[in-house]
């Protein structure tokens, strides 16, 4: 079953998503050059779980009006298993990237979550018994005395429950297509999406995997050689049509299942856009990854009727 966007046939089939744990972190900066570096590097090595020490994303820019010390913002996302695990990478991250990272602040950026991480004091002791509790902009603080001036960061950031996994791969007659169409789809997602980041490099997949391996009983994870043009030839139930050389895939994780599957819809529509595009699927492994289903069509009917 499938259904047609333009000329691309998009399959009816669903992205099979996991739970995972999530913060979302607001740094600020004296401007966007020094925002975005500490946002950049603090998210690094965090493209999937399956070897990274956790997974994570930059989400956008925030104006200065809309934040608590009125300078320039980025809200990155950090994702784990478990609070105990989110709450070490969340401090690592913090203390090695971004207080480190000049003109820096950090806030809480899911300041309505019931559920609270306090990583401010672990991180205050850097200040070597100098470092001072305050409060500053409504908010408790610690001002952490620095070689700069002062890192100044939040006592407590949020956790929810969040959304992991989400997918959809792009197949496409050749590489260059593929790729214009996953820039086009990461490019629509990051404009028009809150609350998700794309984790993998430049948000773009090329090397999607399947749960465990035919050969290599220890591995986790390995080459989704369904969906691999090269080796068409040696697997007889490909997924590949003959019209087809290249695949990309589009990894979504989110705050909430509903901001996956719209960003899962921005992101279909914008690739089905360039010619090229062969078809639309996604990913999903028989239950064995997570209990979520982001179904395509619905992604997007969601964003077609909002």
């Amino acid at each position: 079953m499938s259904f047609k966007i333009g000329d691309v046939e998009v399959e009816d089939t669903f992205a099979e998503a996991f739970p995972m744990y999530a913060t979302r972190l607001l740094i600020t900066a004296l401007n966007e050059k020094w925002a975005l570096t500490a946002a950049r590097v603090s998210t690094g090595f965090a493209t999937s779980i399956i070897m990274s020490p956790a997974e994570a994303g930059i989400e956008r820019l925030v104006p200065p009006e809309k934040t608590p010390d009125k300078r320039i913002g980025a809200l990155i996302h950090i994702y784990h298993r478990s609070v105990p695990e989110l709450k070490l990478q969340t401090i690592v991250r913090v203390g090695q990237c971004i207080l480190t990272c000049p003109t820096t602040a950090l806030f809480d950026g899911i300041p309505r979550a019931k559920r609270k991480m306090r990583i401010g004091e672990a991180l205050a002791k850097f200040g070597d018994g100098f470092e001072v509790k305050d409060t500053m902009y409504g908010k408790v603080v610690w001002r952490i005395p620095v070689m700069e001036g002062e890192f100044v960061v939040e006592d407590t950031v949020g956790v929810v429950k969040a959304v992991a996994g989400g997918n959809f791969f792009i197949l496409a007659s050749s590489r260059e297509a593929a790729l214009e169409a996953a820039e086009r789809a990461v490019e629509e997602i990051s404009k028009k999406c809150k609350n998700v980041v794309l984790p993998f490099p430049g948000g773009i997949v090329r090397s999607g995997s399947k749960v465990g391996s035919l050969k290599y009983p220890k591995l986790i994870a390995t080459t989704n050689h369904l969906y691999c043009p090269a080796i068409r030839d040696k697997v007889p139930d490909t997924k590949i049509p003959e019209n087809v050389k290249s695949v990309m895939e589009i990894v979504i994780n989110g705050l909430d299942e509903e901001s996956v599957a719209r960003a899962t819809g921005v992101g279909v529509k914008a690739a089905c856009s360039v010619k090229g595009v062969v078809k639309i699927t996604a990913g999903n492994y028989g239950g064995k990854l997570g209990p979520y289903k982001i179904y395509l069509k619905d992604a997007v009917k969601l964003v077609e009727t909002s």
